[in-house]
């Protein structure tokens, strides 16, 4: 499609999104405005030849899709502040904002504004986002253009709007649990008598092999273990070791307690 953009609030997903845009010969970056109040931070993007901007109101007249990315807190002043610009016939309004439900947005914007939101997480940077998506209201076709949008920079997953906390402890805390898992291998390491940048690389790469195993050859993780665990063997050893531990139950537990403090977080928040 080629639509006029305007991505309102363009920090680090914003730009990683922009980016992934054009990367991808999804847009160009002519068709692409981005805004932020103080606008020296997009010299670059402004040399790359996107739009700049520091009126949101007129990025959005100019734009078909409008993607919300600034912060929560500065979220109500925006609506307020585009709310007479944005029409339902022309614009489709994508929310990346945590905690912001769509028909919070409509309730400004009007409740005939299809809104879809979406949640990437921070690998979005390099292109490797696990986004998720959600609407109550937008049309099948704009569901597959914000899917395409947002396979630029990385895999996408459309869930239900009610779930949309616990993929942020899968997905976004997720990051964090994942990196602590390598971070443990990686002294795991140290303790067997590498250095720590020898074991640090031996293990992110370990990792990084183990999840291409499940993605390129589509099996469960239990199948690829199998290949591993011989018997009487040091695998399966470690593993039990591990479990007796609580390895498998520690990591359960604290992503059902990070999506009930997300959960908690966002009705603060509302």
């Amino acid at each position: 499609m080629t639509k006029k953009i305007a991505i309102i609030g363009s920090g680090n997903i914003g730009l990683s999104l922009a980016k992934g845009l054009v990367k991808a010969d999804f847009a160009q970056a002519g068709d692409i405005t981005l805004t932020r109040r103080n606008t020296d931070h997009l010299k670059s993007f402004a040399e790359a030849g996107f739009n700049i901007s520091n009126n949101n109101k007129q990025a959005v007249v100019d734009a078909d899709v409008v993607i919300l990315a600034v912060l929560p807190q500065q979220l109500n002043t925006v609506l307020d502040e585009i709310q007479a610009s944005i029409i339902p016939a022309k614009h489709l309004v994508i929310s990346v904002i945590s905690g912001v439900s769509c028909a919070a947005v409509r309730e400004k914007l009007g409740e005939n504004v299809e809104v879809i939101r979406v949640m990437p997480n921070t690998a979005i940077a390099i292109g490797q986002s696990m986004t998720c998506m959600a609407s109550d209201n937008a049309s099948a076709e704009h569901i597959a253009d914000v899917t395409k949008m947002f396979e630029t920079v990385g895999s996408v997953v459309k869930i239900n709007e009610d779930l949309m906390t616990s993929a942020t402890a899968l997905c976004a805390c997720g990051i964090a649990f994942f990196l602590r898992a390598i971070r443990a291998a990686s002294q795991g390491g140290v303790e067997i008598g590498f250095h720590a940048d020898e074991a640090l690389k031996m293990a992110v790469q370990t990792a990084k092999g183990a999840a291409d195993l499940l993605l390129l050859h589509g099996t469960h993780p239990e199948s690829e273990i199998d290949k591993v665990t011989s018997p009487k063997g040091c695998t399966i050893a470690g593993l039990n070791e591990m479990e007796h531990n609580g390895f498998s139950s520690s990591l359960i537990k604290g992503i059902k307690l990070s999506a009930l403090k997300a959960g908690n977080l966002y009705t603060k928040e509302g």
